[in-house]
Order: C-alpha cells, then sequence, then structure tokens
C-alpha cells in the first residue's frame, strides 16, 4: 500500500515522489570568508575589533545549502536588501564528491 507521507508512487518500485521532495526545507547561506584563531584571539574581540577572512576583496562568496557549497556569486541590492547574483554554479558531480 501506498503511502503518500513517505513519497512512495504506489508502483513498489522504491522511488520518492518528486512532490516531497520540492516541500523539504534546506538551509541556504552565503559565507563572505573563514578565519581560524585562538580561544585567547575570540576572547579579546571587542566592537570595532576587526576578523581578517581567507577571502580577498572581490571575490567570490560562496552560496552553500546545509553546509555544502552549490554555487558562487556576487552581493547585489535587491529593494534594500542584499542578494546574491549567482556566477558559477558547482557540478552535481563535483558537490557529491564532497559529502
Amino acid at each position: 500500500m501506498s503511502d503518500p507521507k513517505l513519497g512512495n508512487t504506489g508502483a513498489g518500485d522504491g522511488q520518492i515522489n518528486p512532490e516531497v521532495l520540492q516541500n523539504i526545507q534546506v538551509t541556504l547561506s552565503v559565507e563572505v570568508g573563514r578565519a581560524m584563531i585562538k580561544i585567547r584571539d575570540l576572547m579579546r574581540l571587542t566592537q570595532g575589533s576587526v576578523v581578517e577572512l581567507d577571502h580577498i576583496a572581490g571575490e567570490p562568496l560562496d552560496l552553500l545549502v546545509n553546509k555544502t557549497v552549490v554555487a558562487q556569486g556576487e552581493v547585489v541590492l535587491v529593494n534594500d536588501r542584499y542578494g546574491i547574483r549567482l556566477t558559477r554554479v558547482v557540478p552535481a558531480s563535483e558537490r557529491m564528491k564532497n559529502l
């Protein structure tokens, strides 16, 4: 018997219902850069402190879905909100290698 909550197609072939997949929420984030610092230095941070990141100014930002890089892009302003214009989409085959 088919259970629509589980995404079964009813055919018994083990395929996932695309409608179920399309309704799964994921976390989308944009990474400007990273830094590794010692806890001692972290505790010294105050308002106005500057933390140097590993990305160079002008480099594309990373777009991550559930902590996996799926694309790169540049910051844009859309109706007083920040957005990201994609300049490169990571091929699925490359993303699978990083899982």
